[in-house]
């Protein structure tokens, strides 16, 4: 039995989907190959919040999955819209990277050594809203592109600087090249980011039981936190929304921490605020977060980027 794993093409997505079947293999001795699928997200270079969000990076690997051209799709957690395919179930979301994002500056400067007026790329909303909130007097521009191209920006002058998943970096190799991990405490990463998620189709048994050996409860909690938070905020994946949850050691045991921004992309206002609750009921902690922020004023926030 060979599997066969539905990815991108990209270095990122390779890299990403041959960890997850080097370590399937690992586990359970199952043969897998990798299927490249091209999404529109591929074919298409537009301003992502323009051309339907991340989830146009997941829609041709979820039809490739339920029609049996693959057995297994991998995805970028993040980029997974929160609405569950009925045809497919996640069934693997293994240990998570770390969440956080980073800085690729010039000169090996941090963010906050960074000039005033100098020009950072990113294309996320939810990366200009806290990088505008934290008064820097950067220019924010907008960027698309893969992890390399991005970074050749900074080194050939374009841009002073790039924000930047560090899992990306990692799952690449490419951790040296960040100049400063942000604190949660400055840049809240996006709900799921991090993380990848193995999904089969529902009815397949058998392939069910197979990346279940992947699955990592306490990321499994904290990604589910987020993921019901964003959900309930009704938010796209391009809405200016930050999310981080995390499983500790509380006094009567494990204690899921979720905390959460919600911006306007000019970076003022911003509603940042936090919850604890039981892993064991991670989405429900994500649902009472997000229905508190509401009450805050977080649709308005966010109804100006969508």
């Amino acid at each position: 039995m060979t599997l066969r794993i539905g990815t991108r093409a990209s270095e990122l997505a390779v890299a990403q989907s041959s960890a997850l079947a080097d370590r399937l293999t690992e586990l359970t001795g199952v043969e897998t190959e990798l299927v490249y699928v091209k999404t529109e997200g591929d074919r298409n270079q537009g301003p992502l919040t323009e051309i339907g969000g991340m989830g146009i990076f997941v829609a041709a690997l979820r039809d490739a999955l339920a029609s049996g051209e693959v057995d297994v799709a991998v995805h970028s957690l993040k980029d997974l819209p929160t609405t569950p395919d009925p045809r497919l179930v996640i069934a693997a979301i293994p240990q998570r990277e770390d969440a956080r994002d980073v800085v690729v500056a010039r000169d090996n400067l941090t963010l906050g050594e960074l000039p005033q007026g100098s020009r950072v790329g990113t294309g996320s909303p939810r990366r200009e809203a806290q990088l505008n909130a934290l008064g820097l007097g950067v220019e924010v521009v907008a960027i698309r592109g893969n992890v390399g191209t991005r970074i050749d920006k900074v080194r050939n002058g374009e841009l002073d600087a790039v924000v930047l998943a560090r899992a990306g970096l990692a799952r690449l190799g490419r951790v040296s090249d960040a100049t400063e991990t942000l604190d949660p405490l400055q840049m809240l990463p996006a709900p799921g980011q991090g993380a990848l998620a193995g999904e089969c189709r529902a009815d397949d048994v058998a392939t069910i039981k197979l990346l279940q050996q992947l699955d990592d409860t306490d990321t499994r909690a904290a990604v589910t936190a987020e993921r019901s938070l964003l959900a309930t905020l009704e938010a796209g994946c391009t809405a200016p929304v930050g999310a981080l949850a995390e499983v500790t050691m509380g006094d009567d045991g494990d204690e899921l921490w979720l905390r959460a921004i919600v911006g306007d992309v000019s970076g003022v206002p911003t509603i940042r605020m936090s919850a604890t609750g039981s892993p064991a009921d991670a989405t429900a902690v994500g649902e009472r977060l997000a229905v508190e922020m509401l009450a805050e004023g977080a649709a308005a926030l966010m109804a100006v980027v969508s």
